[in-house]
């Protein structure tokens, strides 16, 4: 059950390294050089370029805006979730995304992401919509936003962490009986977790955008 939080690794002094930061670091590292290593392959190249135009293209018909600039990001998000949460069904190792500081900083990025997508598409003029239609409902704006970016890191975190607590419940009653659903199970749950954060990603920005948009009579 002590796999249920996160655990210090390495300490120096004030300083502690979770095991949620070692395996975020690993984890991007890994994926960072496995793609530059695919994109020195001609023939890993021409499929990874298929598949991006592929998701590239599904992603845009999502939103009715122009999302081209956030697609690699909604794509990177996908490939370090997915991956992240996949992490958890290797033995002794725990899914750094049942970590609230993690979902957090996850939610923090997509948050800032929507901002500068549409501050770079609209200029500063764009911050005028937390004061329409009056500027009495600037603070309702304001913790909508805040509470919209809370509810993203807090969705994540508990799907992530209530299925590692499944299972780990699942396990001691039934022992290693039952570990190749429960392995499908975390599979199913980390992918359907990492499209619903990307999607949540795209369609927040999408918003920011549209709320700048004037409406047609």
């Amino acid at each position: 059950m002590e796999d249920l939080f996160p655990q210090v690794v390495i300490r120096w002094g004030p300083i502690a390294l979770t095991d949620t930061a070692l395996a975020s670091a690993v984890l991007s590292l890994l994926l960072a050089g496995a793609s530059v290593v695919c994109l020195r392959i001609p023939a890993a190249r021409e499929v990874l370029e298929v598949v991006y135009e592929f998701l590239e293209g599904a992603i845009e018909r999502m939103v009715s805006v122009d999302a081209s600039p956030l697609v690699p990001l909604v794509l990177t998000q996908w490939l370090f979730i997915l991956s992240a949460n996949l992490v958890g069904l290797i033995p002794r190792i725990s899914s750094p995304t049942r970590d609230l500081s993690l979902a957090a900083a996850l939610a923090a990025v997509a948050w800032l992401a929507s901002h500068v997508f549409a501050l770079r598409r609209e200029g500063w003029s764009y911050l005028r919509h937390y004061a329409e239609p009056n500027l009495l409902l600037l603070p309702f704006n304001l913790i909508g936003e805040i509470s919209r970016t809370l509810a993203l890191a807090l969705r994540l975190f508990g799907n992530m962490l209530s299925s590692t607590l499944i299972g780990a419940v699942v396990l001691y009653l039934a022992g290693f009986l039952v570990p190749l659903p429960l392995m499908l199970l975390s599979v199913l749950t980390g992918a359907v977790q990492a499209y619903i954060f990307g999607v949540l990603t795209l369609v927040f920005s999408a918003s920011a955008l549209q709320a700048t948009t004037p409406k047609r009579p």
